[in-house]
């Protein structure tokens, strides 16, 4: 039996969050019919990972490609994730699970995100007159904050005049503040591009602080953009043709 893919999402109080998780998982469905694709959240909203993880199994399937649906590897993907899956793999017998890497980095993140500036007004026209604040949910793991430094230096060398990171929590600068700093740098035309992938909370943040500072185009979150599909479509071959990987052991 072929393996079936269980995307992982955080999960949000906000009904657009799973909205926008199923509408990927949905446009991931279309563009490989064959492939069971599940979607498991890990707070907020159901199935849980354990309840998903459950009812494949019960359905007979014994492959699983777990796939977390977080742009770092910041706690959820070091910590949660393995121990939700290591509580399901302990209690159904012969289900094998492999765990796809992170979203990020990746040229196709980077690719929506241009994709969501157009859509907002910018044209390619524009890069040499527009910095970009690319706004994330943020995090206290100090190997996450540096992958989106990077991936703001990488974007920065396709030709936008500046790209600089910015958090709605848990680090700085936060995006109305990067915003302002590069309005008092002189730039010419500031646009906020929110890297994270649904609606709630922290992304509201990032709009109400872009705004609050007079960013000049906020771009919408990255939500099911096709790049985004694609993307995860690129995670489950490359974990479906590697060895299950050893989850942690459970605590007695």
């Amino acid at each position: 039996m072929s393996h079936a893919l269980l995307v992982i999402a955080h999960g949000s109080r906000d009904p657009r969050h799973a909205a926008t998780v199923h509408a990927l998982t949905g446009r991931v469905r279309a563009l490989r019919p064959g492939l069971r694709v599940e979607t498991a959240f890990l707070d907020f909203n159901t199935p849980t990972v354990g309840q998903a993880l459950s009812s494949l199994y019960l359905s007979g399937v014994r492959e699983v490609v777990a796939l977390p649906l977080l742009l770092t590897r910041a706690f959820h993907a070091k910590s949660d994730i393995p121990a939700a899956l290591a509580e399901s793999t302990s209690r159904l017998p012969g289900l094998s699970v492999r765990v796809a890497d992170v979203l990020g980095p990746s040229p196709l993140l980077l690719t929506a995100l241009e994709r969501r500036l157009s859509e907002a007004g910018l044209t390619p026209a524009d890069r040499a007159t527009t910095a970009v604040v690319l706004a994330s949910a943020g995090s206290t793991d100090p190997e996450a904050i540096a992958v989106i430094a990077e991936t703001a230096r990488e974007w920065r060398r396709t030709g936008w005049c500046a790209v600089r990171p910015a958090f709605a929590s848990a680090a700085l600068p936060r995006t109305e503040d990067a915003v302002r700093a590069l309005r008092a740098k002189g730039f010419e035309r500031v646009a906020v591009a929110p890297y994270v992938i649904a609606p709630g909370r922290l992304p509201d943040r990032i709009t109400a602080g872009a705004e609050a500072a007079g960013a000049d185009v906020v771009a919408d979150v990255l939500g099911a953009a096709p790049e985004l599909a694609r993307l995860l479509l690129h995670r489950f071959d490359a974990a479906a043709a590697t060895t299950p990987a050893r989850l942690p052991a459970l605590s007695a």
